[in-house]
């Protein structure tokens, strides 16, 4: 038995035991990260497991996520259990991404971290890391076997719309055989693939596509360091009407440049901080960029926060590139 298999049998004897599960992932959540916690809530709920589920201020998700079901039971951060007898965290590298629900979760009787981000912090009592898969999904749907519980439709749902966040729909290199079989397996349970797929990728609203516009129109490529970036201020939002959780995307957008390497997204928060997103195509490793700025993730995906301004931002991404 390897290690990752090791921490998923403690951690299902843990969630089998315990008394009230309390479900969290990081703030702002992605796709994986909401699939990932949705999908165990589903389980656990079904068995009649007093479950709760929540993650961090602002407490909002981007409007592709709006037919993940179970947003409607999730409960407020306020209201999440200071005490936790088991708590579970889902795609989130280290407490401080956890913000107000950081507290429980060090006051959790039994922490299980399940995440795939190699730079993990690991700052569970079980720690369930493994960075060869492609989701955290995925380890969810292997926890789930471990606690030999079945799916229901919903968790099926909600883990399909991890593992195809997570794998770009199934083009990231982390798409392999097993993706697609996990994939085969979720489908079955009547998944809306067509409609799930235009909700989570293709649908936006014309006042985003307007900001969308703005935000090719302003970007700039560096040809020398093969490094195309852009950003969205908070003055671009207040003029388009639009929200930041809706412009998670743009960086999928902005990644299709031919002539770059990394792409990069900087998007300002309402207090002037910013959050920045970085992709590659492999050669650079921009989770060491994320990595000595705070943050974290992938080789090919990552990301960090910074109090600095947007010029010396990408000035120092570009030093490091």
């Amino acid at each position: 038995m390897n290690e990752v298999d090791a921490s998923l049998a403690r951690a299902a004897e843990v969630v089998a035991g315990g008394g009230t599960v309390a479900l969290a992932c990081h703030v702002n959540p992605d796709g994986d990260a909401l699939g990932s916690m949705l999908g165990l809530f589903h389980v656990l709920r079904a068995q009649g497991r007093d479950v709760v589920a929540s993650f961090p201020k602002p407490f909002t998700v981007a409007p592709h996520y709006r037919e993940l079901p179970g947003l409607d039971l999730l409960t407020h951060p306020a209201e999440f259990p200071a005490e936790p007898d088991v708590m579970v965290t889902f795609d989130c590298g280290s407490l401080g991404r956890l913000g107000e629900l950081e507290m429980p979760a060090k006051a959790a009787r039994e922490l299980i971290v399940l995440d795939h981000h190699v730079s993990n912090t690991r700052y569970g009592t079980i720690n369930v890391i493994d960075p060869s898969a492609a989701a955290s999904g995925v380890l969810v749907r292997r926890l789930v076997q471990t606690l030999g519980l079945p799916l229901t439709t919903d968790a099926a749902v909600a883990l399909y719309a991890a593992l195809v966040c997570d794998t770009g729909r199934f083009q990231y290199e982390t798409t392999t055989p097993s993706v697609f079989e996990l994939a085969c397996e979720l489908v079955t349970f009547d998944v809306p693939v067509s409609r799930l797929s235009r909700q989570l990728f293709e649908e936006h609203r014309f006042a985003y596509l307007k900001l969308l516009g703005e935000a090719l129109a302003n970007a700039e490529l560096d040809v020398d360091r093969r490094f195309v970036w852009t950003a969205v201020t908070q003055d671009m939002l207040t003029r388009h009407d639009v929200t930041l959780e809706e412009v998670e995307g743009l960086i999928d957008i902005v990644r299709r440049t031919t002539e770059a390497e990394v792409t990069c997204v900087v998007k300002e928060e309402p207090d002037g901080s910013v959050r920045v997103s970085l992709r590659s195509l492999g050669d650079v490793d921009v989770r060491l960029i994320a990595s000595d700025n705070g943050g974290g993730g992938h080789r090919f995906a990552a990301g960090f926060e910074s109090t600095l301004d947007i010029p010396t931002v990408v000035a120092n991404i570009r030093g490091a590139l």
